[in-house]
């Protein structure tokens, strides 16, 4: 499942960069897409996933999360969902060994103890998904409640995802940074990350982030892989 937002005209050139390769990758893909109602982008997203669920432009990523998880609780009870969203470029990598080897209910790819310990939401992988999960993570992917600022997700949700969903499932991710050293292993070590077999690099070392790693370095990583490289400021997050 991945949540693209969409607020002007078409998908980016990282969005359609990473909605093929899942495609790539034979696994089903719903789409989420935030967008003007009635948007064009939603006609031409239909060849880009097996499903497709419209939500509006306000509530962040959780809101997105908490639409599509309901749908597949309801309509395919058990399923297993690698769950992201638009902030990373990628994937580089095919990370459906994740779906065997990762020994956790809810696995995240980083984690990080900066204000708590926690998951990182960009994409992580639930299993077994039920109306009973749904009800059992209810106090973070709230039912009929979408929040439209950035701190109150970070507090309610992001940081408090892993703790609530530990009281009736396993939870671990797979590279952890220690806030006394790391705090944001995605920004602070994003190419010994690549190296180390994580598919992603977070758009935001682009933007608001682009002092964490030198700009050209990344452009030039990007390139290498074979990814589009921004044609503008406003592609990064």
């Amino acid at each position: 499942m991945c949540f693209v937002y969409v607020p002007g005209d078409g998908l980016s050139a990282g969005q359609r960069f990473t909605l093929e390769r899942l495609r790539a990758l034979a696994l089903p893909v719903l789409v989420v897409c935030a967008c003007p109602r009635d948007a064009a982008v939603l006609q031409g997203l239909l060849g880009l996933c097996d499903a497709l669920l419209w939500k509006d432009l306000p509530g962040y990523d959780f809101s997105a999360y908490r639409l599509a998880l309901s749908h597949l609780a309801g309509h395919s009870p058990g399923a297993d969902v690698l769950v992201m969203n638009d902030s990373v470029y990628g994937p580089f990598s095919d990370f459906r060994e994740v779906f065997d080897t990762a020994p956790w209910a809810l696995a995240g790819f980083t984690a990080s103890n900066q204000r708590a310990a926690h998951i990182q939401s960009y994409a992580f992988l639930l299993r077994d998904v039920r109306p009973s999960t749904m009800a059992r993570l209810a106090p973070v992917l709230l039912p009929g409640l979408a929040f439209n600022q950035f701190r109150q997700v970070v507090d309610l949700q992001e940081t408090r995802f892993a703790r609530v969903a530990a009281r009736s499932m396993s939870v671990g991710a797979l590279w952890f940074g220690d806030v006394r050293d790391v705090s944001d292993p995605t920004l602070a070590r994003p190419m010994e990350l690549l190296e180390a077999g994580f598919p992603f690099l977070k758009r935001s070392l682009l933007g608001k982030h682009q002092d964490a790693i030198e700009r050209d370095e990344v452009l030039a990583r990007l390139e290498a892989l074979g990814h589009p490289l921004p044609s503008s400021m406003a592609d990064p997050v």
